[in-house]
């Protein structure tokens, strides 16, 4: 019996503890600075390093149906549909990571643009005041990387709102900002191979 129990965890303690490390091996680590800016009566600005993992993307059939959902029911609607979704993390160092629940690749001018979506912190003190912040539930980062040096830059925007709009006859996504600007995204250097 004794064999046998060794016999089993020789064969599935090598596969339990491979698993993971393939998973970690496709994905894609993104480190950089946000530069937040103040508004209101909270002018300061502040900067905090971010690590962004990307372990998948959202399917075109996913965005899709996203995109069907914000149109008939809304950003509220949206976010509990994409709840349960997960394509990465972000954190911010010394935060707890937020699960990445829409991300897209995409090539602008030979650059990668990276686009994801995630529901964003929200504080007690935000919860128990009720205040209009809370009508922003997502968080939106974008970045523009070079795939030959893995450098790049982009935006960040803390408190979003998410709206579909018509532009000249065609559906677009608009990403609204509750803060006066959107967070710029400095020295992004990508780990991994990424494509569009």
């Amino acid at each position: 019996m004794k064999t046998v129990a060794y016999l089993i965890i020789g064969v599935l303690l090598p596969l339990l503890t491979v698993s993971p490390a393939v998973g970690q091996a496709n994905d894609v680590v993104f480190n950089g600075t946000v530069v937040l800016y103040g508004s209101g009566l909270n002018t300061r600005t502040v900067t905090r390093q971010f690590t962004f993992r990307l372990s998948g993307q959202t399917s075109e059939e996913d965005g899709a149906r996203f995109v069907e959902i914000l149109d008939d029911r809304g950003q509220n609607a949206l976010l509990e549909a994409v709840e349960g979704q997960k394509v990465g993390t972000f954190a911010f160092t010394g935060q707890l990571a937020r699960d990445v629940n829409v991300a897209r690749v995409s090539e602008v001018d030979g650059k990668l643009r990276i686009r994801a979506v995630f529901a964003r912190w929200i504080g007690i003190g935000e919860l128990r005041g009720g205040y209009r912040s809370l009508d922003y539930p997502f968080s939106y980062v974008e970045l523009f990387v070079d795939p030959k040096t893995g450098k790049g830059d982009g935006t960040f925007v803390s408190a979003a709102r998410v709206r579909l709009r018509m532009n000249e006859g065609k559906k677009e996504i608009e990403i609204e900002d509750f803060g006066t600007f959107p967070g710029k995204v400095m020295g992004v250097q990508m780990r991994g191979v990424l494509l569009p």
